[in-house]
């Protein structure tokens, strides 16, 4: 958080937003948050302040002001005193400060007796993720999801149904290897017809952990019989009766994919009640917690 008073009014501006939005009271939704807003006092003199906006509930307007100081050090009775005396002839007004260091028994006292809100914006500190009783809350957490490479058939091998191929006139093995020579794996398929199995070449990678229990790291061999099958195009147009195939594969070991999520990193400030103690978090998406 930048020790810039303009930053910082940018910041409580966006923090107040979240906080309205956070209350899901559908009539605020898109109240316009103005910064450097001019209100005439009682004398017609023009008052500046930092934060303000006004909504309307049964026919009565609210207004709502904040006095950001972006100080290094705690916020003292003669600010409160500034800010009361400023703001002593504009009725009607929410009277809210915001720093990031917090205020002076003097000043917590007098805001107390003028009904003023004192809020502590801040960063977040090593004391915001301790508990109650300090038990440290969680930080970080990391996620290792195991990637499984696909096996990688290297060499495959179709055993074709020599009495079919010798029963028939329309396909020799020379014309076999010219049919499907030009088309790719993910287009040629394999058929159990008893098993009501079809499934590309390219595909059968994928389901060799079903079908070979005895797959290791490392290179493997497996061979698959066919009573009743073939091998075919996309389209079926051309059906070779098969015995069934062998192949010949690399399965790898897992890849260690760690994601780590950082919830410290999600936070935008720190909204400390300075009166009440009560804290929220508020979140760079606007969430508020």
């Amino acid at each position: 958080m930048a020790n810039s008073g303009k930053e910082y009014e940018e910041l409580v501006r966006d923090i107040q937003r979240s906080l309205i939005n956070a209350g899901n009271v559908p009539s605020l939704k898109n109240i316009n948050i103005e910064k450097n807003k001019k209100i005439k006092d009682r004398s017609g003199i023009d008052r500046e302040f930092d934060i303000y906006w006004e909504f309307e509930i049964g026919g009565h307007t609210y207004r709502s002001v904040i006095e950001c100081k972006d100080y290094s050090s705690r916020v003292s009775i003669e600010k409160i005193d500034a800010f009361i005396s400023k703001t002593n002839d504009i009725p009607g007004l929410n009277l809210i400060y915001a720093t990031r260091t917090g205020y002076q028994s003097g000043a917590k006292i007098k805001a107390e007796q003028h009904n003023i809100q004192l809020l502590v914006i801040r960063d977040q500190q090593e004391q915001d993720w301790t508990d109650e009783d300090g038990t440290p809350y969680l930080k970080t957490i990391n996620f290792n999801i195991p990637f499984q490479i696909p096996p990688k058939i290297f060499s495959f091998e179709l055993n074709i149904d020599q009495e079919w191929l010798k029963s028939q006139n329309t396909y020799t093995a020379q014309i076999i290897g010219n049919v499907f020579k030009t088309e790719k794996s993910d287009s040629i398929f394999i058929c159990n017809v008893n098993n009501n199995e079809r499934y590309s070449i390219h595909n059968l990678s994928k389901l060799l952990h079903k079908k070979d229990n005895n797959m290791k790291y490392g290179e493997n061999a497996y061979t698959e019989e066919i009573e009743n099958g073939h091998i075919e195009n996309a389209d079926s147009s051309i059906k070779i009766k098969i015995k069934g195939y062998s192949c010949k594969y690399m399965y790898y070991r897992p890849i260690a994919n760690i994601s780590q999520v950082d919830f410290s990193e999600q936070i935008k400030a720190i909204v400390e009640d300075f009166i009440t103690g009560k804290k929220k978090w508020v979140l760079k998406n606007g969430i508020v917690k």
